[in-house]
């Protein structure tokens, strides 16, 4: 979800700058008022790109941590996991030597 919403805010920065420029370009201006608003538009760019810039690095952020929060989980869920098995095993290691020593005492008697 989070790289849908940083797609979607760069599609919005990208598609504002594009509708200013084509909204100048249709305008009924002079030529020389219209250079002017466009020189004013290229010039608010790179300060639209670098809240583009930190607005995906946010995201990317929030990615990461969410993506570390989920691996420690997991984590924690094989610890679990390995330590049931372990315990199982012992269990079933004592009743296969409780039960090799009945078979054999019952060997013995007999």
């Amino acid at each position: 979800m989070s790289s849908k919403a940083g797609a979607f805010f760069g599609g919005v920065i990208i598609g504002s700058a594009i509708g200013a420029v084509a909204g100048l370009l249709a305008a009924p201006r002079t030529g020389k008022e219209t250079r002017y608003l466009l020189k004013k538009s290229a010039d608010a760019l790179p300060e639209l790109a670098e809240d583009l810039s930190t607005s995906l690095q946010f995201q990317a952020d929030r990615l990461s941590e969410t993506a570390l929060r989920n691996w420690e989980g997991t984590l924690v869920r094989l610890r679990e996991a390995i330590a049931a098995g372990q315990e199982a095993s012992r269990y079933e290691l004592e009743n296969l030597r409780q039960e090799s020593s009945v078979a054999r005492n019952s060997t013995s008697q007999s």
